[in-house]
């Protein structure tokens, strides 16, 4: 993700209690200084010395000890042959949907005897999200409860995003939702007060390329539609 994207910043989405690492409160100084009306959240020791990583929302960047240096990129672990950064990623992504809360998404299967939760980035007009829309019932008929953000790939001022704010300001949103995805028309007026803007930024922070974007408790990304018998084998995999 570039840099102009990764320093989005209306709000802070990670939490503000962390365990640091020597030099981080003297480094925290010098890269707010150089990078004012940016707010960092965990700073800690990456594996290289010298080197420390640093949350800016749901995406980590690093930086040299005395703050002149940022590195974007991933950090590879040649020998256990491991993404570093991608599983810092996840841990960010995860705390960044926990923190935007159900009451700003569109929320299917209940909260009791729930197995998983996913939170998906969703276009009205996009083929694969309407497939996954088709087959909610088999995601919460197995236990995982699906979280709607909506990310209109047109952007801005476009149609599918006219259609994400009616739906969003309608009275019945699970509804509305479902008629727009099986290609009714959306009616109804448009309220100042939607989230679809911050949801398409969200969108922007966490990097996705398309949609469906699935992004699981873990918080591991994951691209495109997947079938939710062959997604519940995955989470159960991962939790094992």
């Amino acid at each position: 993700m570039k840099l102009k994207n990764i320093l989005i910043s209306l709000s802070l989405l990670i939490p503000s209690t962390f365990v640091w690492g020597a030099g981080a409160d003297d480094l925290r100084k010098v890269i707010s200084e150089k990078l004012p009306g940016i707010e960092f959240g965990a700073i800690t020791e990456s594996p290289v010395a010298g080197i420390y990583e640093v949350a800016v929302g749901p995406e980590v960047v690093y930086f040299s000890a005395d703050g002149q240096f940022l590195i974007q990129g991933d950090l590879i672990d040649l020998n256990a042959k491991k993404n570093l950064t991608e599983g810092r990623r996840n841990v960010a992504r995860a705390d960044a949907m926990d923190a935007l809360g159900d009451d700003q998404m569109i929320v299917f299967g209940p909260e009791s005897n729930r197995k998983h939760t996913i939170t998906v980035f969703t276009d009205i007009d996009c083929g694969y999200c309407r497939k996954l829309h088709r087959e909610i019932e088999s995601f919460t008929d197995l236990g995982i409860r699906v979280r709607y953000l909506f990310y209109p790939r047109t952007g801005p001022q476009s149609e599918s995003w006219s259609k994400a704010e009616k739906v969003w300001c309608s009275a019945d949103r699970n509804e509305s939702l479902t008629a727009a995805k099986a290609g009714k028309p959306v009616s109804g007026p448009i309220c100042e007060s939607n989230p679809i803007q911050n949801h398409y930024d969200m969108g922007v922070r966490v990097g996705l390329r398309g949609t469906p974007a699935i992004i699981l408790e873990t918080g591991e990304l994951i691209s495109g539609y997947v079938p939710a018998g062959e997604l519940l084998k995955h989470m159960e995999a991962v939790n094992n």
